[in-house]
C-alpha cells in the first residue's frame, strides 16, 4: 500500500498523540496535520513540516475542517479522568461526548464523503487492553470475548465498535490498537501522569514508592516511542488490519514490585542518592478490583501482520523518562 498523503492526528497535544506526531513527521512522504484544543509544541526542525490547527473537536464543524482531505485519521482526543482526578463516573457526559461522540461524528463525516480513487481513509484508533474485562487467563491475545466493566473501558469499546461497523460498511479502513499502560517522557503540554512517572517524581522527592499489594501483580508496560511506532505500523498496513482490534505490548508482564524497584534504582543513578524503598500499603477506598489483577499482552497477531515489536529495554526507557522528569522539575540536589 502506498503511504497516505495527508495524515491527521486529533488530540495531538496529548501524551501519546504528540509522540505519534513526531514519529509521523519523521517520514517526509507524509503531510501531517496536528489538531488539538491547545497549541501543539513542535520540536526544532518540524516547524513548517507539520500543519497545526487548534479548536474544540467536539464541535462538529471544527472536526469537519480538521479531517477535510484526510487520507488517514488518528483520533487521540480523550477524557481519561473524572473531575476528582480519578476514574470516570457514570454521569460524566463530557467524557462520553469526547470518548464516543467524537468518533460518532467522525464516522458520520466519513459517510458523507464521496469515494476517492485511493479508497476510504484509514482510521487507527487508540483503545485499551482493559476493554476485555475479566478474563480467566492472565495473558490476552485479542481473541477473548469483550466484557468491559469501567466507564472508560465501556466508552472506548463503544467507539471501537462504531469504527468496526464503519469498516464493515466500507466507510473507513479502521484498525484498533489496544494499548497497555504507556509511559515515557512527556511534552510541554502533556506530561505522563501514569504510574511510572508518578513513582519517578516520588523517588526524586526522596519519598518511598508505595504499592497497594505485595508487588506480585504484573503489568505489561509499553514505552511511549514503541507505542507511537505501533500506530505508524498500523497505518502502513491498514488494508490488511481493517475491521479488527489488536492488543500490543512487550509480550512480558513484570511484577510491579520489580518495576518500582527499577524506578528507584534509575532515579538513584541520576541523583547519586541511595535508592528509595518500595513498600506495601493498604489500598484506598477508591481502589478497583482491576488494580489487583495481573494482565499480560500477547502481541503476536499484530507483529505477524506488521513486523512491529517493542524495542526499548526497561532500564533504558526508565533512564530516558527520569531525565525528562528532572528537566521538567529543575536541578536535582545531590547528597
Amino acid at each position: 500500500m502506498s503511504a497516505p498523503r495527508q495524515v491527521v492526528v486529533l488530540g495531538a497535544s496529548g501524551f501519546i498523540g504528540s509522540a505519534v506526531v513526531r514519529e509521523l513527521a519523521a517520514d517526509r512522504t507524509l503531510r501531517v496535520r496536528a489538531v488539538s484544543r491547545r497549541p501543539v509544541p513542535l520540536p526544532t526542525g518540524l516547524t513548517g513540516r507539520v500543519e497545526v490547527l487548534t479548536g474544540d473537536l467536539t464541535e462538529r464543524d471544527v472536526l469537519a475542517r480538521a479531517v477535510e482531505g484526510a487520507d488517514a485519521v488518528l483520533p487521540f482526543a480523550a477524557r481519561i479522568r473524572g473531575a476528582a482526578g480519578w476514574r470516570l463516573s457514570e454521569d460524566d457526559t463530557e467524557a462520553e461526548r469526547v470518548n464516543v461522540g467524537l468518533v460518532r461524528d467522525l464516522v458520520a463525516l466519513l459517510a458523507e464523503r464521496p469515494g476517492g480513487p485511493g479508497g476510504p481513509p484509514a482510521v487507527v484508533f487508540p483503545a485499551s487492553n482493559t476493554q476485555v474485562g475479566r478474563v480467566s487467563a492472565e495473558r490476552i491475545d485479542g481473541s477473548e470475548p469483550d466484557r468491559p466493566e469501567g466507564v472508560y473501558d465501556r466508552q472506548k469499546h463503544a467507539a471501537e465498535s462504531l469504527l468496526k461497523r464503519a469498516a464493515a460498511q466500507g466507510l473507513a479502513r479502521a484498525v484498533s490498537i489496544r494499548l497497555p499502560p504507556v509511559y515515557g517522557p512527556g511534552t510541554a503540554t502533556a506530561d505522563d501522569r501514569g504510574v511510572v512517572s508518578t513513582m519517578i517524581r516520588r523517588a526524586l522527592a526522596g519519598e518511598p514508592l508505595t504499592m497497594w499489594h505485595d508487588g506480585t501483580v504484573r503489568r505489561d508496560l509499553l514505552y511511549v516511542q514503541d507505542a507511537a511506532r505501533a500506530f505508524t505500523a498500523a497505518l502502513a498496513h491498514a488494508d490488511a488490519l481493517s475491521g479488527r482490534h489488536y492488543p500490543v505490548g512487550t509480550g512480558r508482564a513484570l511484577p510491579l514490585g520489580e518495576v518500582f524497584g527499577a524506578v528507584a534504582r534509575a532515579v538513584a543513578r541520576r541523583t547519586g542518592a541511595p535508592a528509595v524503598p518500595v513498600v506495601s500499603v493498604e489500598p484506598p477506598p477508591h481502589a478497583d478490583p482491576t488494580d489487583f489483577r495481573s494482565l499480560e499482552v500477547d502481541p503476536s497477531a499484530f507483529t505477524a501482520a506488521t513486523g512491529w515489536r517493542a524495542r526499548t529495554a526497561l532500564d533504558e526507557a526508565l533512564d530516558r523518562t527520569v531525565d525528562a522528569v528532572v528537566r521538567e522539575a529543575g536541578p536535582v540536589s545531590r547528597p
